[in-house]
């Protein structure tokens, strides 16, 4: 397995806590946490926006990218949600022996 951690944003926390709850359900992720809040300031249809958004950290695998991608598109309230996967450079042996289990 090759871990991946992904990042996306929501509108907020209950978003943040649904979409959590099903990627972990689907063994999309092996964990997912939520920073409940976050300021976001961004350009958006050639605006510029601020907004009090949900951060949430995912840890799953570079095997499951697809899966996670299309299940993002198909349950998240955004037209362009944010997804960013970064491939850890180093994990901890035991923690990362449970993470790729719970991929399974």
């Amino acid at each position: 397995m090759k871990p991946r951690v992904v990042l996306m944003s929501c509108s907020d926390k209950e978003e943040g806590e649904r979409l959590a709850k099903l990627i972990v359900t689907k063994r999309l992720a092996s964990c997912v946490n939520i920073i409940p809040l976050v300021y976001s300031f961004y350009w958006w249809e050639n605006k510029q926006e601020e907004t009090q958004e949900a951060m949430l950290i995912a840890k799953s695998s570079e095997e499951k990218w697809e899966e996670l991608i299309q299940f993002i598109k198909e349950n998240h309230s955004y037209e362009c949600p944010e997804i960013i996967s970064f491939e850890p450079s180093q994990v901890f042996l035991p923690y990362f022996r449970w993470w790729e289990k719970e991929l399974t």
